[in-house]
């Protein structure tokens, strides 16, 4: 949600459980203004919340001249005060996806895991080695940001376009989807960094704009059943919600250029959700 606009947002997807108290409305909506002044971005969004065992992780995501590109990740413990994310380079991923367990709210603490080495010997001797690989929890954060972005961040069809020299912006001219098109999952794109683009071969589908459909739908995730919709408010409002991901919520205001996302979650991915569905 952008931060200009998160109070109206958080109000939309109250019906799915994402819930902030009164102080710390008031702490954002300061900081997040603080924040996008001193560093310059073009747009902050309030990306979520990661819940810890002894701290939470509030999570927002600087913009500049390309809205998917020219992004930087940062966090707050007390919506106040903001440290920049590590960015979430092959490696740190790779040792994040060894961690076991949630969040402690701790940036500084170290998970550990230990991996045993079969080392051949002399004849058919096997020898056995233990090496400890560290992970700090600044980095898993940052790898697991990276992950959900990747995984379920979305946006409508047409909220962004490509220009010709290769950058994504803001379309200008998106007024929203009708509301018999919210419900549809081909409606919806996600919305990965242009290092992860997989990008749709043009002629698949009638009516493709090269300008907009350079994102692929969400209807085409595996496993089937990956998200849900529902409409609220009568036909008012369409929340959509990630059942890869619990605990994001996507909300868009048919017939208007309202839409936004957040995550509430303890960081942890459904693995069990092709054996559910």
């Amino acid at each position: 949600m952008e931060s200009t606009t998160f109070k109206s947002g958080l109000e939309y997807l109250g019906g799915s459980g994402v819930v902030l108290s009164p102080e710390q409305r008031a702490k954002l909506q300061t900081s997040l203004v603080i924040l996008k002044q001193e560093q310059k971005f073009q747009k902050v969004y309030l990306w979520g919340r990661i819940s810890g065992i002894k701290d939470d992780y509030f999570i927002a995501k600087g913009v500049g001249q390309d809205e998917l590109s020219d992004t930087r990740a940062l966090y707050s413990k007390d919506c106040m005060e903001w440290g920049v994310l590590p960015v979430a380079t092959p490696e740190i991923k790779a040792k994040a996806a060894l961690a076991r367990g949630r969040f402690t709210g701790d940036p500084s603490h170290d998970f550990e895991h230990v991996e045993v080495k079969r080392i051949p010997g002399e004849g058919d001797e096997i020898h056995e080695e233990e090496e400890t690989i560290t992970i700090k929890e600044e980095e898993r954060l940052a790898a697991v940001v990276a992950e959900i972005d990747s995984d379920v961040a979305i946006v409508p069809r047409g909220a962004f376009v490509r220009t010709p020299n290769g950058q994504v912006v803001e379309n200008r001219s998106f007024e929203g989807l009708s509301v018999a098109d919210s419900c549809k999952l081909t409606s919806y794109l996600h919305f990965r960094g242009s290092g992860e683009l997989h990008r749709r071969r043009q002629l698949e589908f009638a009516g493709a704009d090269k300008a907009i459909d350079f994102l692929d739908p969400i209807a085409e995730d595996i496993p089937l059943g990956s998200w849900g919709v529902v409409y609220e408010r009568g036909s008012g409002l369409v929340c959509l919600r990630s059942h890869l991901w619990p605990g994001y919520y996507f909300y868009h205001v048919p017939g208007t250029r309202l839409y936004g996302s957040f995550y509430a979650g303890v960081g942890q991915k459904n693995l069990d959700l092709a054996f559910m569905l």
